[in-house]
């Protein structure tokens, strides 16, 4: 893929950019290493002035990065405004919370003093997705910056516009040069940069594919990695449940992003006696949103990042309607305009058993199935390779134990959608991934753990 800004919502190319040659890595490298062995001296409060400038930046400026979010991707602006305010938000958590988090830890034992102490690693790879191309950024640059290591960040081919704001950001905030640098590179470079010995450990959101081959790359260098790939979240809304607030939150969770959201939700597992009423909702809901310009304030669905995408949706659709399943509504690409837009999509009758009742779909397309009770709404919920969120509803106490007990994913939301909050760690299981990003796992992540123990 082309180093390249095109607009999905008009296929236009805004501007191309000329990958970083060997050299140019190379010396980016070289300032990154050098950079940590000064930046790793600095203080907590300095780092906490920096993040603090950065979180005033992305604030006074939110409108003007959130355009070029939406340029660049195709999220709905007043999406990407929000997006914006969100990084700003995880900047002011840690600079706020990180003192906290990285204090030492004193340990009762024979000893006359232990302690556990966290240090920082070095260089921290960054490889990003273009789907939130500032808060996924912003959640590995906080935590990271604020223990004291130095970022480098390997963003998506189409949003390198973005990859070069957020660098700038951090320029702008006052963090010293070569702290946080952008790589304008393709997928292929990812491998030597981990064999690079002064990169220390990765970060990686995106695909299984990308996931696995980033982890191949680091295990032959014994690195450490923290991977957040895909994930095929189920909504469950049992008998008891508030139906009203439940669909309305249903619409909200699958658009999101315009569909294009790992925690999205993507599979509705509805109690037969509820169902009728649950689909004859859902439809009126999704047919009542406006699909358009996404630069338009009213917008509610967007265009996808890319042709590719558009293509492969469809495709899924397509098996999913040879495999049984029916289409409620949509189900084709909207070819009377340009741009990569696919209307909101209802699936209903898709075997449980079928494969791809397995894949994850990523768009505007939910897929919505029936089932007898609580038990068969877990079986099928945990029947997905997949752990990353579970979104359930119900209003009765025994019932929601046992959906938080027995849903395997990496968080469970009663009676609201999944979301990520810098206050929670966030991450799967199963071929969701592994590691923690947020909250003070997300810190620990990339810290030397060491254990202090002195006579």
């Amino acid at each position: 893929m082309a180093i390249a800004t095109i607009n999905p919502a008009t296929g236009e190319t805004f501007q191309t950019f000329e990958p970083h040659d060997h050299s140019e890595i190379a010396a980016k490298l070289d300032l990154a290493g050098q950079a940590f062995e000064h930046y790793r001296q600095t203080s907590l409060d300095e780092r906490s002035h920096w993040l603090q400038k950065a979180a005033d930046i992305l604030e006074q400026e939110k409108v003007e990065f959130a355009k070029l979010m939406t340029l660049e991707m195709g999220k709905p602006l007043k999406a990407a405004i929000a997006e914006t305010e969100k990084c700003a938000l995880v900047c002011r958590y840690y600079a706020e919370q990180a003192p906290g988090f990285l204090a030492d830890v004193p340990v009762k034992t024979d000893g006359g003093k232990s302690f556990v102490r966290y240090q920082p690693l070095g260089v921290i790879l960054a490889v990003m997705p273009w789907n939130f191309p500032f808060w996924q950024v912003f959640r590995f640059v906080a935590p990271t910056l604020m223990a004291g290591n130095v970022g480098l960040l390997k963003h998506a081919s189409n949003v390198p516009q973005c990859a070069l704001a957020i660098e700038d950001i951090i320029k702008r905030a006052g963090f010293p040069q070569g702290v946080f640098q952008t790589l304008l590179i393709d997928a292929a470079r990812v491998a030597n940069l981990m064999a690079d010995e002064r990169v220390k450990a990765a970060t990686l959101t995106g695909s299984e594919p990308a996931g696995a081959s980033l982890a191949v790359a680091a295990g032959k260098q014994l690195k450490k990695t923290v991977l957040e790939l895909g994930g095929s979240d189920p909504f469950i809304v049992l008998e008891s449940a508030d139906l009203e607030t439940a669909v309305v939150t249903a619409t909200t969770a699958r658009m999101l992003n315009n569909g294009q959201s790992c925690i999205a939700a993507k599979r509705f597992i509805v109690a037969e006696a509820i169902a009728d009423k649950f689909e004859k909702l859902l439809l009126n809901k999704f047919l009542a949103l406006k699909v358009g310009d996404p630069m338009e304030p009213d917008t509610d669905l967007g265009p996808l990042a890319t042709p590719d995408i558009l293509q492969e949706l469809n495709q899924q659709v397509q098996a999913a309607v040879a495999s049984g399943g029916k289409i409620l509504t949509g189900g084709q690409p909207l070819g009377d305009r340009p741009g990569n837009f696919y209307p909101p999509t209802i699936i209903t009758d898709v075997p449980q058993d079928s494969p791809i009742a397995q894949e994850e779909f990523f768009g505007p397309v939910a897929l919505l199935f029936r089932v007898p009770d609580i038990d068969a709404a877990i079986k099928l919920a945990n029947a997905t390779p997949f752990g990353l969120g579970a979104s359930a509803w119900t209003t009765n106490a025994q019932e929601s134990d046992r959906l938080i007990t027995e849903i395997e994913a990496g968080s469970v939301f009663i009676n609201s959608m999944v979301k990520s909050d810098p206050r929670l760690p966030f991450g799967g299981i199963k071929r969701s991934g592994y590691g923690r990003e947020l909250s003070i796992q997300g810190i620990h992540e990339f810290v030397n753990v060491k254990t202090v123990w002195v006579k």
